[in-house]
């Protein structure tokens, strides 16, 4: 596969509030595992190999199973994950494919008892960031394999 677009190189200033979202996430309410996690999910979803290849390296470094990363396409089958994990899984998929039912009320009232308003809004934001991270990167046919974890391995 041939890259087709290199964003960084060609059109650098949208890089900068790209990362400053990402800047944003990894101190937001809402734990680095869980916004991983819900990114990896997103870009299962999307087919987005390199962001892919991203979020499983990540989510690695800081220490999860691989039981939980193999069966993550099947979450709702599995008994690897907690409630609030679901409901976040749930809300990643409701918000991932918008556009073939909008966001239901049932997942909406499925994620609120276990985030908070603000939890909400940065797990969305998380959504959507990743969202976006898998359209330039399928678009522009970003080459998988080259990711380096930045991580910290916790103690």
């Amino acid at each position: 596969m041939t890259t087709r677009i290199e964003y960084a190189r060609l059109s650098p200033g949208p890089y900068d509030p790209m990362r400053g979202l990402e800047r944003y996430l990894a101190s937001c309410t809402i734990d680095e595992r869980l916004i991983h996690l819900v990114k990896l999910r997103a870009s299962q979803m999307n087919g987005c190999a390199y962001c892919l290849d991203m979020h499983w390296k990540d989510l690695r470094a800081l220490g999860e199973s691989e039981d939980r990363l193999y069966s993550l396409d099947a979450w709702e089958e599995c008994p690897y994950y907690s409630d609030r994990e679901r409901a976040a899984l749930a809300w990643t998929e409701a918000v991932t494919f918008v556009a073939d039912g909008r966001v239901p009320d049932a997942v909406y009232e499925r994620v609120r008892p276990h985030f908070d308003e603000r939890q909400l809004a940065d797990l969305t934001l998380a959504i959507a960031t990743i969202n976006a991270w898998n359209r330039l990167a399928i678009a522009g046919r970003v080459r998988p394999g080259t990711y380096r974890t930045a991580v910290t391995p916790p103690r």
